[in-house]
């Protein structure tokens, strides 16, 4: 349950630190970096409490994760590149708290 609270309460955070003047906007679509838990649909089963998603689940491998960082260059994709960052970290670090890893296959 803290995982899924953080993952609304650190976009929020940069939105009202970083963004002040259009945070609103900011958080909505830092929020968009949500969207990669869809690829949680492709996996069988779908919920696992023992699987770490960063590096299971296939929007959350190594390649776009890689895509999510070069996102952050552009100001006009950084929002959306920091909340697609803030998400795997999220993950990574839910991965650690819950079975001592940073992802799938590191052990």
């Amino acid at each position: 349950m803290l995982h899924l609270l953080l993952h609304g309460l650190a976009p929020l955070t940069v939105a009202l630190t970083f963004y002040r003047p259009k945070w609103l906007a900011a958080f909505w679509i830092m929020m968009l970096g949500m969207l990669i838990d869809l690829d949680h649909l492709l996996a069988d089963p779908i919920y696992d409490p023992g699987r770490c998603s960063v590096g299971f689940h296939p929007l959350h491998t190594w390649l776009p994760i890689a895509l999510y960082v070069v996102l952050l260059a552009h100001p006009k994709t950084r929002l959306i590149g920091i909340g697609l960052c803030l998400h795997i970290v999220l993950d990574a670090l839910d991965c650690q708290v819950t079975n001592g890893i940073w992802a799938q296959g590191l052990g």
